[in-house]
């Protein structure tokens, strides 16, 4: 399903391609100095493209590995027009984000006035909205899971719709806040109107719309990472599955074990039907949840999107030809999209969440002794509980020692003592 040019919003409208300036190579403008940033650094240099960064603080983690950072919030006008502004004579020739939380009305004007902005916010409004984005899903087609808006007119209205809901799909549901929601948060599991008494309440004095899902009873949460160019081109990476814990991303196993190869296909379809669908440019993760069908066999429902790389894609840094982050900066600047293809047969990547050390680095040396085919990835950021920290990558052919060994290196990071051999190594 492809979405024609005379669907789309005007302010999608705008010329493929985005010129090199004549005064030097292309310049892709960021907003939002976090890891995504940072990590898009090292295939901005390969490519020889100048990456630019709208960082928070003057030592985010983006501005710790890129040179050209000037300092200031997605949410200051002045801020993003200085971003894209010429700086030595080169302006910037697109614009990207490595967030959704970007004033919308400012996006369509800066498209108006010329410059290149990917995803537009016509695209990006549907991973600021989660009610915008369910009823696109569904003009769509697409299968997500029985949801509705709760009405916002008065805290008893959404309590009642709420408690019909409930009655409609068993006893329990999911209510989410349809804005700023991420990593678990913005999300209760409820049974009764009363679990989400002091939403209603900020609804009405103002706060975000609320939105209610069934709690689906899924086998596994899997994703599937696209990646789109304004003249068309997309490719697809296998599908993963994503474990989580606590709400926040766990690991992720690339491709999705036992994953037959028509699911794989179907869940691909689903999210270049999306890509296409929202006119999305750069990469798209697509969030699902593998479910039984109604004749009893797998299928998937649409959970969440991301317009941007995402935690699920870390794994192609060291797994796929070409990572998130490289096709990323080509689908944004219109270039040929790389290969997708794995690079083994297994990558499992486990996420660094929190530590008891006082620098990660501490640990260096006992991780890389013990595990020299991990692939470490830290973030440069402050310690604290759950903060995303890093990440690890290991390849190779046998899945449960892989894991076995990207689990227990990110552990070693998180300063808890781990088992580094095998038994086999034991033994010898």
């Amino acid at each position: 399903m492809s979405a024609t040019l005379d669907s789309l919003p005007s302010s999608s409208r705008e010329p493929s391609g985005a010129a090199p300036s004549p005064a030097g190579p292309p310049v892709v403008a960021v907003v939002g100095g976090g890891q995504l940033a940072r990590m898009m650094a090292p295939a901005a240099g390969e490519l020889g493209i100048h990456l630019r960064v709208l960082v928070e603080e003057p030592m985010s983690s983006a501005a710790q590995v890129v040179t050209d950072t000037p300092v200031g919030v997605a949410s200051d006008e002045a801020a993003i027009r200085s971003l894209i502004a010429p700086s030595d004579g080169v302006a910037a020739s697109v614009l990207t984000f490595e967030h959704e939380h970007v004033p919308n009305a400012l996006l369509t004007d800066l498209i108006e006035h010329g410059t290149p902005v990917r995803p537009g916010p016509h695209a990006l409004v549907q991973a600021q909205d989660k009610i915008v984005m369910r009823r696109r899903l569904t003009e769509l087609g697409v299968p997500c899971p029985r949801w509705a808006p709760l009405p916002a007119s008065s805290p008893e209205e959404g309590r009642a719709a709420l408690a019909a809901f409930l009655d409609e799909v068993g006893g329990e549901a999911v209510v989410k806040t349809s804005r700023g929601g991420y990593d678990g948060k913005g999300v209760r599991v409820v049974s009764s109107p009363d679990d989400v008494a002091d939403w209603f309440t900020a609804v009405a004095d103002g706060g975000p719309a609320l939105l209610v899902e069934e709690k689906v009873p899924f086998v596994r949460e899997l994703a599937a990472l696209v990646a789109r160019r304004p003249s068309g081109e997309v490719r697809a990476w296998p599908v993963v599955e994503s474990v989580q814990r606590d709400g926040v991303c766990s690991e992720v196993i690339a491709p999705a074990p036992g994953l037959s190869a028509e699911l794989d296909g179907r869940a691909r379809e689903i999210a270049t039907t999306v890509a296409e669908g929202l006119d999305v440019t750069g990469v798209l993760a697509v969030e699902m949840f593998e479910v039984a069908g109604p004749d009893g066999g797998p299928t998937v429902l649409v959970n969440e999107l991301a317009m941007r790389p995402h935690n699920s894609g870390h794994w192609t840094i060291d797994g796929a030809v070409t990572s998130q982050f490289e096709q990323h900066l080509r689908a944004v600047l219109d270039l040929p999209l790389g290969a997708t293809t794995p690079t083994a047969a297994w990558t499992v990547m486990a996420n660094v969440l929190g530590s008891t050390l006082d620098e990660l680095t501490d640990a260096l040396p006992e991780v890389l002794a013990a595990f020299p085919e991990a692939r470490v990835n830290l973030y440069g950021k402050g310690i604290r509980p759950g903060r995303k920290l890093g990440h690890v990558n290991v390849s190779g052919d046998d899945l449960d020692e892989v894991r076995r060994r990207a689990i227990a290196a990110a552990a070693l990071l998180r300063g808890e003592p781990v088992e580094t051999t095998t038994e086999e190594e034991a033994n010898a």
